[in-house]
């Protein structure tokens, strides 16, 4: 085997919430793919056929970052790494034109300011961001967190280091339906993360943004994948691209959050949150994530209407 390492240094902003950061990594328990502790987070992925583990320390000055190959790495896997690193530091999208936006709000002002420095922190590539949030759908989290976790175990592979790779779509295409459902996803869930994966494999479907950064025709191909909904493409796009214009109206949580921000008994229905999140185009995203953070400071996937 041919190992291969490569070091990078990560600046990170002034107020960085690092341990928001290491909190949502360090939501399956059992650290199948990723492990964490005080100051440091281990992250595995298999990133074109290559086994990879990406070890990042914080330090006062901002993290650095040893990434460990089990095979050489070329240089457009390491564009690649290095956009995943962004990810899931949580540093692909801007915070700061949401606050300009809203700091003043009589209703969000105060949860800006509660949650200064708040970020989004993402998957590491498109593909675990939609995997991921088909696996979550209309399920808890912490069965949620055990279904992905096995889902790993399917479809992964191990590095050296001992974490389990999230999987590519090539990697997911080759299960057989039998061995998700025999694992407790439903066979529509299982029908959906095989779909995707396949039409990826095949080379019917695209994940990567054209050279403009369009984010539409990446939605529209999703949503005309059956199973995967409005709710799950905006998941993605949050979690997977670091979109800033993602409406989280059919969220249960986001909704929950709402409704007591408006000091409601009940929570709005999708119409009138999707109404009420509208006034903060084109920053939805971070209105969804202090609307998060109100009810839980590290917010991951929860139950959705889809």
């Amino acid at each position: 085997m041919n190992f291969t390492t490569h070091r990078f240094s990560i600046a990170l902003p002034r107020g960085y919430r690092r341990h928001d950061v290491i909190a949502f990594h360090d939501r399956d328990t059992e650290h199948v793919a990723e492990a964490v502790a005080t100051a440091r987070i281990r992250k595995a992925l298999l990133l074109d056929g290559v086994a990879v583990e990406l070890d990042v320390e914080f330090d006062q000055a901002g993290a650095s970052c040893l990434a460990s190959g089990d095979a050489a790495l070329p240089s457009a896997t390491l564009a690649r790494l290095e956009g995943a690193l962004q990810n899931i530091l949580g540093l692909r999208l801007d915070p700061q034109p949401f606050i300009a936006l809203a700091q003043d709000d009589p209703l969000m002002g105060p949860l800006v300011r509660a949650h200064a420095g708040l970020r989004i922190v993402q998957s590491a590539t498109p593909f675990e961001a939609l995997t991921w949030a088909i696996i979550g759908q209309q399920i808890n989290l912490p069965f949620a967190i055990a279904l992905r976790r096995s889902f790993i175990l399917q479809a992964g592979r191990r590095h050296s280091g001992g974490l389990w790779c999230y999987p590519e779509a090539a990697d997911v295409a080759r299960l057989d339906i039998d061995e998700l459902t025999t694992r407790k996803f439903s066979r529509a869930k299982a029908e959906t993360l095989l779909r995707l994966a396949r039409l990826i494999d095949e080379g019917e479907l695209a994940l990567a943004l054209p050279p403009s950064g369009d984010i539409a025709p990446v939605s529209a191909a999703l949503l005309a994948i059956k199973g995967i909904g409005p709710w799950t493409v905006n998941y993605a796009l949050l979690r997977g691209y670091g979109y800033a214009d993602c409406s989280l109206h059919g969220d249960v949580a986001i909704r929950t959050a709402l409704g007591r921000l408006l000091n409601e008994t009940d929570k709005p229905d999708m119409a009138r949150t999707e109404a009420w999140l509208a006034q903060y185009r084109p920053q939805r995203t971070m209105a969804a994530a202090h609307l998060w953070a109100s009810l839980n400071p590290a917010p991951g996937a929860r139950d959705k209407d889809d």
